[in-house]
């Protein structure tokens, strides 16, 4: 089997002896179609991903503290936010029939931030699974250890683990002749035949299969626990707890494996497929799209089903005419915020107004 693959998503799905000779009757799809896809997808995830960062970045200002998701959270968004930001180079590929023009070490570079961003984006969202275990299910015997500082820390360690894991990336991407007389970036392995197929399950089994079944394992036993501790509360209660539940479980699982799944099954299936057609050609270019696209819905997800960032948003946007201060929460992961009629730092006989004045809690986990 004879061809050099890009077996990243920073460019199409490439064999020496099929897609170019088929290159004329495709061009309106990827002249046309795909680079509209790919920008609509690229600006909404960036604006989207903004949204996060700034309504974390403006809760700080407040003086609130962090708390452990939210430093996941914000983690989570700036990497996806350095995802998109490739997606103009796969843009201009598309444009280009392929071609790079940006040098070999700008293909390194792109390629493999592509990679190692899709990496980390994965476990990060792992990790913060993994957490939320620990917040549901022990409280208060892990409560020393879920602190920002060990988030950010684990945070460290997610990426430092992804810059390896994408040694081969680092090491085998760079410009691949095409038939017209240019050059494209891809991932040239030494020995095609073997290493892809070596490649292609590594990559598997380490960015999509194993936290997979970490994320199912781990909230599948949220949810046993959740149904074994909750029987106390009212009926009203348990059925409203169970369901916020098992609704965030639910999206958060499927949303990972509906948008990473299509990319690599058909990433395992190119390995019996010596000349793709079209329609797995368009089919694999749909599954890079619904990759990309999971950056775009991963802040979608905490906006829509998290009643506290809604909160923190609006109270981000909202035009601050008075001085805001932030007391400390009483423990409970919650922020105080009072808001002071002006003009009462000008005067200290206003100091009695401080106990007519009512706080604004915005709670935080």
């Amino acid at each position: 089997m004879d061809f050099s693959i890009d077996t990243s998503r920073n460019s199409t799905l490439r064999t020496n002896s099929s897609l170019d000779e088929y290159a004329e009757p495709d061009e309106p799809y990827h002249n046309v179609l795909l680079p509209s896809i790919y920008g609509i997808i690229c600006f909404v995830g960036i604006i989207g991903n903004c949204i996060v960062i700034y309504t974390i970045v403006k809760k700080t200002k407040f003086r609130a503290q962090q708390t452990v998701p939210d430093i996941f959270i914000f983690s989570l968004s700036i990497v996806d936010l350095l995802f998109l930001l490739g997606m103009p180079f796969l843009i201009h590929q598309l444009l280009g029939n392929g071609s790079w023009c940006f040098g070999a070490t700008m293909c390194t570079v792109i390629t493999a931030l592509d990679s190692n961003s899709q990496t980390v984006s994965t476990y990060i969202l792992t990790v913060m699974t993994l957490d939320r275990y620990l917040a549901t299910v022990h409280p208060i015997r892990f409560n020393h250890v879920r602190t920002p500082r060990m988030a950010g820390v684990m945070v460290a360690l997610v990426w430092l683990l992804s810059l390896v894991s994408i040694t081969p990336v680092w090491m085998y991407a760079g410009l691949m002749p095409l038939r017209d007389g240019s050059v494209g970036c891809a991932l040239l392995l030494p020995n095609p035949a073997t290493d892809t197929y070596w490649f292609t399950l590594y990559q598997f089994v380490l960015a999509f299969a194993l936290p997979l079944v970490v994320i199912c394992v781990v909230f599948f036993k949220i949810l046993q626990n959740m149904a074994a501790t909750v029987a106390p509360l009212p009926p009203r209660n348990l059925r409203v707890r169970t369901r916020k539940v098992m609704r965030m479980a639910v999206a958060i699982c499927l949303a990972f494996f509906i948008c990473w799944a299509p990319y690599y099954i058909l990433q395992l299936a190119h390995l019996a497929i010596q000349r793709p057609s079209f329609a797995f050609l368009y089919a694999y270019n749909i599954a890079i799209s619904m990759g990309y696209a999971n950056s775009c819905i991963n802040p979608l997800l905490y906006i829509m089903l998290s009643e506290t960032f809604k909160r923190q948003f609006i109270v981000a946007i909202r035009p601050t005419q008075r001085d805001c201060r932030a007391d400390p929460g009483t423990g409970d992961g919650s922020v105080s915020l009072r808001m002071a009629p002006d003009g009462l730092h000008q005067s200290q006989s206003s100091r009695e107004l401080l106990h007519n004045m009512l706080p604004v809690t915005v709670a935080v986990n």
